[in-house]
């Protein structure tokens, strides 16, 4: 049986592997999203690319380095977000309820968990020629929960690599605690500092195949340079909380409903 066969099969943690993301705050899967789920993801994302299905966010948007400075400009039309993935066919119904994610996430969260459709729930897209660089960050920075206790899930629909654009991430910066000074008006990491340097001198490049699933903790930092080749990159990302780990009321966290995951028995 091949590796990939067997992880799909298994549709377990190893207790190594529940050890490396407790201490690193991320865990790569190799292979684990189906075939035919990729696909069906990738053309719906092409699709919605090319009919410019909203909703949807525009790298002029964001304001990052490497961004169009408008939407008036050469480039300013170029999407970044595509929001919403989970309403944009029910392959990605399917993979977030899929037994090869859902066990393996609720040796993490639970056996009942949930996922916002608030946060994330977005397919990421990095454009040859005007994507942007995302500075150091924790996705928690704006959510509001009961406690900072969230799980990622980032699913390559192709090649990710340092040069398309692939996340890089610090490992344990999840368990660290950061003094306000450390990081900027936007809450990115100063790279100023030299003991910010020092911690990002320990960064990994989370380098994924098509179908590789990523998963990172709400505070472990990441980031992403601009895509550097001639090729577009696209990403499916979702986020899941321990059900007993409500938003905040009045909050974005819970502006939207959210999709509660049962795992099997």
């Amino acid at each position: 049986m091949s590796s990939s066969s067997e992880s799909l099969t298994r549709e377990r943690l190893s207790a190594e592997e529940v050890e490396k993301f407790e201490q690193d705050g991320y865990l790569i899967l190799r292979n684990l999203c189906p075939e035919s789920l990729r696909q069906e993801m990738l053309a719906a994302t092409k699709d919605g690319l090319s009919r410019v299905v909203e909703p949807v966010e525009y790298e002029a948007d964001v304001e990052y380095p490497g961004s169009p400075s408008s939407r008036n400009v050469a480039g300013g039309e170029t999407v970044r977000r595509l929001l919403q993935s989970h309403s944009r066919g029910m392959s990605f119904t399917q993979l977030v309820n899929h037994p090869a994610l859902v066990n393996r996430l609720s040796q993490l969260l639970g056996p009942d968990y949930v996922m916002p459709l608030a946060h994330h729930n977005c397919i990421m897209t990095k454009q040859p020629e005007f994507s942007s660089d995302t500075m150091w960050h924790q996705d928690i920075r704006f959510w509001s929960f009961e406690r900072r206790e969230l799980i990622s899930v980032w699913v390559a629909l192709g090649e990710e690599n340092t040069d398309n654009g692939c996340l890089k991430v610090i490992p344990g910066t999840h368990r660290m605690t950061f003094e306000p000074h450390r990081l900027d008006e936007r809450i990115f990491l100063r790279p100023d500092l030299p003991e910010n340097q020092e911690l990002i001198e320990t960064s990994v490049s989370a380098e994924l195949h098509p179908g590789d699933i990523l998963l990172f903790h709400c505070r472990t930092f990441h980031a992403a340079t601009r895509n550097f080749t001639d090729q577009a990159k696209f990403s499916v990302v979702f986020t899941f909380r321990p059900a007993d780990n409500p938003p905040i009321s009045g909050t974005r966290s819970a502006s939207l409903p959210e999709l509660v995951i049962h795992s099997n028995p």
